[in-house]
C-alpha cells in the first residue's frame, strides 16, 4: 500500500494551505426526494462558509422502514439520480463531496453495496469504497444484521487530491483498526455513520478519537442523528478530531453541521513530537 507524500517541515515556504472541510448530520426520511433536498441545503451553507470538502452521513439518500427498501432505489455505477445530484452539487459548489453512502447494484440481486463516493470540484467521481464490514446486533428486542440486504466490499480507498489525502470507511468499520492500517499514511480519515443510538452511547466517540490517535490524523465523522420516520434511534453526535485526539467540534443531534480546518502544521507537530507511526515493528502481510 503507498502512503501519501510526507508532509514538508513546519518551517518550510511550501507548507500545504489548510483546507476546510464540513460534516451533514441529517435525520434521513423513507424518500430519496426529501433527503436530496435536505442534503443540497446543507451542502450549500456549508459551501458558502469556506468548506472545500463537504460530506454526508451514511445513507444520506434513505433511512427506510424496512431495510430491503434501499433494494428499489439502487443505482448503478455513473447513473441514476442520487449520483446525478451529488456529481452536479460538487460542480455547482466547486468542492469535495462525499456521499457517505448510497445504494448501489451489486452481483447479487438480492443485496447491494453500501458505497462511498467521492466527487471532485469538477463534478467526476474521484474515489469508491464498498463498506467491508456489516453491522450486527442483538440485545433483547433491537435486532439488526446488515448482511441481510448489503453485499460486503473486499477493498481498502483512498484518495490522494493536490492538498490533501483522504482514506475512506463507513461506520461499523471503525471498530476495525486494521482498515485503517491498510490505508497507509492519510490526513484524512472520513466516518460517514448512521450509529445506533444504544451503541453510540457507548463506543462511538471512544472509537472515532482512538482512531485518529493511532493514525495521527483527523477524522471527520458525519452521522445520522435522531428520531427516524422508520422508528430508528441514530446517535448523531458528529464531529471533527485532530490528530491529538481532540474533538474540534461536535453536534449531538438533530440535522445541522459541523466544521473545521485541516492545519498542516498540526498534523507535523503530532508525527513529530511523537512518531509513533514510524515506529511500527509489526506490520500485516498485505
Amino acid at each position: 500500500m503507498p502512503h501519501s507524500t510526507p508532509l514538508k517541515s513546519p518551517h518550510s515556504d511550501c507548507l500545504p494551505s489548510p483546507f476546510k472541510v464540513a460534516a451533514i448530520q441529517m435525520v434521513s426520511a423513507s424518500t430519496v426526494e426529501a433527503n436530496i433536498q435536505t442534503a443540497g441545503l446543507w451542502i450549500a451553507r456549508a459551501a458558502a462558509q469556506g468548506a472545500r470538502l463537504v460530506a454526508l452521513p451514511e445513507y444520506f439518500c434513505l433511512m427506510g422502514r424496512k431495510e430491503t427498501d434501499k433494494l428499489a432505489v439502487a443505482e448503478s455505477e455513473g447513473s441514476g439520480p442520487i449520483q446525478t445530484f451529488l456529481s452536479a452539487t460538487a460542480l455547482q459548489h466547486g468542492i469535495y463531496l462525499s456521499s457517505g453512502s448510497i445504494p448501489l447494484v451489486s452481483p447479487d440481486a438480492g443485496r447491494v453495496f453500501n458505497t462511498q463516493l467521492i466527487y471532485g470540484p469538477d463534478g467526476k467521481q474521484l474515489a469508491r469504497y464498498d463498506k467491508i464490514h456489516l453491522f450486527s446486533f442483538t440485545r433483547g428486542e433491537e435486532s439488526y444484521d446488515e448482511s441481510r440486504a448489503i453485499l460486503a466490499g473486499d477493498r481498502v480507498s483512498r484518495l490522494e487530491t493536490p492538498d490533501i489525502t483522504i482514506g475512506l470507511s463507513i461506520c461499523y468499520d471503525l471498530r476495525f483498526p486494521e482498515l485503517y492500517r491498510a490505508l497507509g499514511q492519510v490526513d484524512l480519515i472520513l466516518v460517514p455513520s448512521a450509529f445506533v443510538h444504544t451503541t453510540g452511547k457507548a463506543h462511538w466517540e471512544l472509537l472515532l478519537r482512538a482512531r485518529a490517535v493511532e493514525n495521527q490524523c483527523y477524522v471527520l465523522a458525519p452521522a445520522q442523528g435522531g428520531f427516524h420516520e422508520n422508528g430508528r434511534l441514530t446517535w448523531g453526535h458528529s464531529m471533527l478530531i485532530d490528530p491529538w485526539g481532540d474533538i474540534l467540534e461536535v453536534l449531538p443531534e438533530q440535522e445541522g453541521m459541523v466544521s473545521g480546518t485541516i492545519e498542516p502544521s498540526r498534523l507535523i507537530e503530532v508525527r513529530q513530537s511523537l512518531p509513533a507511526l514510524s515506529h511500527r515493528t509489526l506490520f500485516a502481510d498485505t
